[in-house]
């Protein structure tokens, strides 16, 4: 089984340093690569790959590559391909995750990162494909049985507040926000109630990912308990509740992130 690949790169350099060490993995297959934008949605629409390689930071401030790249395939395509994300940044992995992405891989990229990238994909799509009815005794020992490949579905993060030997354990999805105080952290709950932690603010941040993500020096929010948010009085509106939550210029990324994000799930704008 391979699987069809692009590189898109504004640096010729980098690009050719990826394919190089992509060539040296079996089962990829290159189609081309490219280095704008433009040239890279023709590039996907045209070949249809199955892996695109992407640089979301790149090295020359006039190159308009970034994440809101995959945002424009999905003006496009239905099913998109699979992302993995080749940038020299740590600082974009949190966004990235945001938008879906499969892999996160920084320059300069090894080849067991690939590899490991394609074991990966390989296990997805013995899942996802669908077994063909055959009439063969052989091809039906041979089927992959798909319930006992696929993996359970994950099960619901639980953060534990430990405190002088009291153990306080929360749902994650039940977490509205959380607030900076000092040194410790306010966790706003649906229900109304509030727990501190005896942990900053920057610590959760750190330690959990989406859909947690930080809006203010003294805030981070769970984007699934947004309602509304006002760009104009930089607010967000916390669902069943009065609590409106100020965003910072310095976090006006993450939120547009978040729009981006509501948009490109089953949504109607009106």
């Amino acid at each position: 089984m391979s699987f069809t690949y692009i590189i898109i790169d504004d640096s010729h350099e980098s690009a050719l340093q990826t394919k190089a060490t992509a060539d040296g993995v079996p089962d990829l297959e290159f189609l081309g690569m490219a280095h704008s934008p433009e040239e890279g949605l023709n590039l996907v629409i045209e070949k249809k790959p199955r892996l695109i390689f992407l640089e979301i930071a790149p090295s020359d401030k006039k190159s308009s590559l970034s994440l809101s790249f995959i945002s424009e395939l999905h003006r496009f395509l239905s099913v998109l391909p699979e992302i993995i994300i080749t940038t020299s940044s740590k600082t974009l992995a949190f966004d990235a995750i945001d938008y879906g992405v499969f892999e996160y891989h920084l320059k300069p990229i090894q080849a067991i990162q690939i590899v490991k990238s394609v074991y990966k994909l390989r296990k997805q799509f013995r899942i996802d494909a669908p077994i063909q009815e055959t009439n063969s005794e052989q091809d039906q020992i041979l089927a992959p049985v798909v319930s006992q490949t696929q993996e359970q579905a994950p099960k619901p993060l639980i953060i534990c507040i430990k405190s002088y030997g009291d153990y306080r354990y929360i749902n994650a999805e039940d977490i509205c926000y959380f607030q900076a105080d000092n040194n410790s952290t306010d966790i706003y709950l649906n229900s109304g109630e509030t727990i501190t932690a005896f942990k900053t603010l920057k610590h959760f941040e750190a330690v959990l990912a989406f859909p947690f993500i930080r809006i203010h020096n003294s805030y981070i929010v769970n984007r699934n308990y947004i309602s509304r948010i006002q760009t104009g009085n930089a607010l967000c509106y916390i669902k069943n509740s009065a609590t409106k939550l100020p965003f910072s210029k310095s976090y006006k990324n993450n939120i547009d992130l978040i729009i981006s994000g509501f948009s490109l799930e089953n949504y109607i704008e009106i």
